[in-house]
């Protein structure tokens, strides 16, 4: 069959046609970005008012937060001290202590091993950890103070060690954990000496959740399996593929001339800034709370989380491993709604549920809020925070992330934690704006 030949005026109706689509397209991309544009102003003013506000009055020293949806950054900003005695201002590439903001890090190396088959979820983790071998459970202290111990009826897995259901604490939120390493002499976890992780355990692995020491063991296995310190297989297979430049145990001058001081709260409400620092020589790599970083770079990494494992070019997990790490891993077993302080120093009492609603879930190794969050968050949502009162959250039903940093004792400081709902609200704001 012959085709029939276009007549000119069927030409020239195609390349109108054509050019109409084209400006058809033209338009509607102007349109969107302009709309894109609209709602990262509207993010930016109203935010901006907001952590001034609190700079000012000194709710906090200072403060750096961003946001981002999968289609870029949405807000960044930073305002107030990184110093109140020095008044050196805060900047967008200020480095924090991230703290336990740390622990998703070393989850995700340890995710990345079992996608390699070099580690399994199930696996018993005394026989590549020789302290976890013969794990004891503390069942109290006898007459004479001595403590009360019993071997644990099962092995401690890496499933338990990464959903904080080990039975592994820590002494702020433990008495008893706190009693035992006073009782054995025992270093705390800050000073990352092998000796603070020789506590013991609060209840039988998978019996129940509580906070505590795991993911250090964890990072002990990542070192075990890959053969390289924790401090350098981070930086090989998630720090440099990402291209997150400030993320380090170790901080070099340059990190080091940006670096915010650590404040405690006064009883007359002020903030003075205190001595502090994490031992940049240590026994061990604290893969539960060693880091120090800046917003921009952990904002990067919760981008490679919601781009399904890949960000900046560089893949560091598989989609479905993503996956795997934000769903529920505990069963019906719930995260505590209240935590009562043991050390009113460095952590108020921590009222989970009262910010992100009962029956909380955790993930591979995320906080999980199963019902809608009061500022906007869908269910589902991923979330975890630092001591110094940094903390971080993921969104990926309505595709967002966002990261407030300040650095501040106690932990929970109802100044900082306002804040953080303020920062949040401010983002959903803008997005149910477009």
């Amino acid at each position: 069959m012959t085709e029939k030949p276009q007549s000119r005026r069927d030409i020239l109706k195609t390349a109108a046609a054509v050019s109409a689509a084209a400006s058809f397209g033209e338009v509607w991309a102007t349109a969107a970005d302009a709309t894109t544009e609209t709602v990262k102003k509207a993010a930016q003013s109203g935010i901006d008012q907001t952590l001034r506000q609190a700079a000012e009055a000194k709710d906090v020293a200072g403060v750096v937060a961003m946001a981002a949806t999968e289609d870029g950054v949405l807000y960044q900003g930073a305002f107030g001290k990184r110093d109140l005695a020095k008044g050196t201002d805060m900047t967008l590439d200020s480095v924090f202590w991230i703290a336990s903001m740390t622990k998703a890090i070393t989850a995700t190396a340890a995710m990345q091993l079992i996608e390699q088959g070099k580690l399994q979820l199930e696996q018993p983790m005394g026989a590549l950890l020789p302290e976890l071998a013969k794990p004891q459970v503390l069942e109290g202290f006898d007459d004479k103070g001595e403590p009360k111990l019993r071997p644990a009826k099962r092995p401690i897995t890496l499933r338990h060690l990464l959903t904080h259901t080990a039975g592994f604490t820590y002494d702020l939120w433990d008495a008893n954990t706190g009693r035992y390493a006073k009782y054995a002499n025992l270093p705390g976890i800050i000073s990352c000496k092998n000796a603070a992780l020789l506590t013991p355990l609060a209840f039988d692995p998978g019996d129940g959740w509580e906070y505590g020491i795991n993911i250090d063991f964890v990072g002990k296995a990542v070192e075990a399996v890959s053969g390289k310190p924790l401090n350098v297989y981070l930086h090989d297979h998630i720090f440099a593929p990402l291209a997150m430049t400030d993320t380090a145990f170790v901080i070099g001058p340059d990190q080091r001339a940006r670096l915010v001081s650590v404040h405690a709260r006064k009883p007359d409400g002020s903030l003075e800034p205190i001595e502090f620092g994490v031992p940049q020589d240590p026994e061990f790599f604290m893969g539960g709370g060693g880091l120090y970083g800046t917003a921009r770079d952990y904002l990067t990494y919760l981008q490679m989380l919601m781009h399904g494992g890949q960000f900046n070019g560089g893949q560091v997990l598989r989609p479905e491993t993503v996956a795997l790490m934000s769903k529920n891993h505990i069963g019906a077993i719930t995260v505590p709604g209240l935590w009562k302080t043991a050390a009113p120093d460095a952590s108020l009492d921590v009222n989970l549920a009262s910010v992100f609603g009962p029956d909380l879930k955790w993930g591979l190794s995320f906080l999980i809020n199963t019902q809608q969050g009061p500022a906007g968050r869908a269910p589902g949502s991923l979330t975890w925070a630092g001591l110094v009162n940094t903390f971080f959250w993921l969104d990926p039903t309505k595709r967002v992330a966002g990261v407030i940093l300040t650095q501040s004792l106690p932990f929970v400081d109802p100044r900082a934690v306002k804040l953080y709902g303020q920062f949040e609200s401010g983002v959903y704001k803008a997005l149910s704006a477009s």
